[in-house]
């Protein structure tokens, strides 16, 4: 182990041992037990290496090896967020700067009848019981990362959707790194409950000012009850000094129905876990994700959908381009357990490598512990499409724009499915953009 390592591993745990010191009777609380609790399982673990079969294609070495101000405070007004807004966005939006709430650069439009929003520290302050509810342990799956946060988890949002309510606008969380003048780091913690027969549309926006590191470290935990329908969306579109671990953890019960698209668009570090519990029958879940490093960047999405009950179904379709020297993992696990007879799961990873220089791995695995099911997975990566190539060029397409146009398409099947329109015109834009740089 680095002497880096070492050094903010134990910076770490003694800035959790200084904070906890003054904290007087809070430290007794049921919530406490469970950051403390975290933190015994993060000096226990210690930061992931490559020997680790999780980590094995992502190293965290140049992450970990500087120091981080988390939760730093943070002069940023909202003149200087104009030019990250999505434009006509009809939407709830609330902004974290340094992983701190913003109330006065947020909005709230959506009765609080329909839906309670609040950070995590001002649901807590008023019902502590019930954010404990949903505050888990993650103790089924052990990371060094998501114990960090649950140990530092100080704010986030919290929302709570209550039974048969619907809820007419998206919640746009959008989070902020200020490291213009020095390396930064936040752990927010976002908490989504949501009832039975309820329905919510949820974003994650994540961009970075400065040219200094900025380190994010964000668990999101959506609960669903039965007949629950849940949209969540995640981009990222961070600097190239940034680095990005970010966990969203969901549990779903019966009839529940569960859709998200996962698109990183700028990044130097990026890992990104979907771990998914169909904790009940005749769920659905459904998984989009789209990535685009270049030069040295690093993108990583791990997924894993655990079918436990019957009759229930997962899709997932994960596209890359990569170019230059950028390096892409994808690892996605399905788990039918004995219980969850007549499930249907299917997994498609779709790669294209712009450079001889850019890696792809890839690693899509089934573990099926039931006998009448339906399940496939597959997995290709390749070079553009040099038929399709000479048929538009010989149209008077040239080729610079005829690759533009051709990665656009293999693009389409995935933005089309983000149903939040300012959120998908936003990124038809960008995308199209970011296609036609080189």
């Amino acid at each position: 182990m680095s002497t880096e390592t070492i050094d903010l591993k134990t910076k770490l745990v003694a800035d959790f041992q200084a904070r906890e010191a003054v904290m007087n009777g809070e430290a007794s609380s049921a919530f406490h037990q469970k950051k403390r609790a975290a933190i015994a399982r993060f000096d226990k673990l210690g930061f992931p290496t490559i020997r680790n079969e999780e980590w094995k294609y992502s190293n965290v070495k140049d992450l970990i090896s500087e120091s981080y101000h988390f939760n730093a405070e943070s002069t940023l007004s909202s003149a200087d967020l104009e030019n990250l807004n999505i434009p006509d966005q009809d939407a709830n939006i609330l902004y974290f700067v340094n992983g701190h709430y913003r109330p006065e650069l947020s909005q709230l439009i959506s009765s609080s009848e329909f839906i309670t929003i609040d950070s995590l520290q001002g649901a807590y302050k008023i019902n502590p019981e019930l954010v404990n509810t949903y505050f888990s342990e993650f103790k089924e799956n052990p990371d060094a990362f998501t114990a960090l946060n649950t140990a530092f988890a100080q704010d986030g949002v919290f929302i709570h959707v209550p039974d048969n309510q619907a809820v007419d606008h998206p919640v746009i969380l959008r989070f902020v790194s200020d490291s213009r003048t020095q390396n930064t780091g936040s752990q927010p913690r976002n908490i989504i409950a949501v009832g039975k027969n309820a329905q919510v549309k949820l974003a994650e926006s994540f961009r970075t000012l400065g040219d200094q590191r900025s380190f994010t470290n964000v668990v999101t935990e959506i609960h669903m009850g039965q007949d629950a329908n849940v949209e969540y969306y995640k981009v990222q579109n961070e600097s190239n000094m940034a680095y990005h671990i970010g966990t969203t953890q969901v549990y779903m019960l019966d009839r529940s129905h569960f859709y998200a698209g996962t698109i990183t668009l700028n990044g130097k570090f990026t890992r990104n876990n979907l771990n998914i519990q169909l904790d009940g029958e005749r769920c659905e879940a459904h998984m989009y994700g789209l990535y685009f490093p270049d030069g040295t960047q690093h993108v990583d999405n791990h997924t894993v959908a655990d079918h436990m009950k019957p009759n229930s179904e997962s899709n997932e379709l994960y596209k890359g381009i990569l170019r230059d020297k950028s390096k892409g993992v994808f690892n996605g696990k399905i788990f039918v357990r004995p219980d969850a007879q007549k499930t249907n799961a299917f997994q498609s990873c779709k790669n294209i490598v712009l450079s001889t220089n850019a890696t792809m791995n890839t690693k899509p695995q089934l573990e099926i512990y039931a006998d009448d099911v339906k399940c496939s997975h597959g997995t290709t990566t390749g070079q553009i499409d040099e038929e399709a190539l000479f048929y538009m060029r010989s149209r008077g397409i040239s080729r610079p724009e005829a690759m533009s146009l051709l990665m656009y398409a293999f693009c389409a099947d995935v933005v089309s499915q983000i149903k939040i329109d300012s959120i998908r015109e936003y990124l038809e834009e960008v995308i199209a953009e970011k296609l036609s740089e080189k």
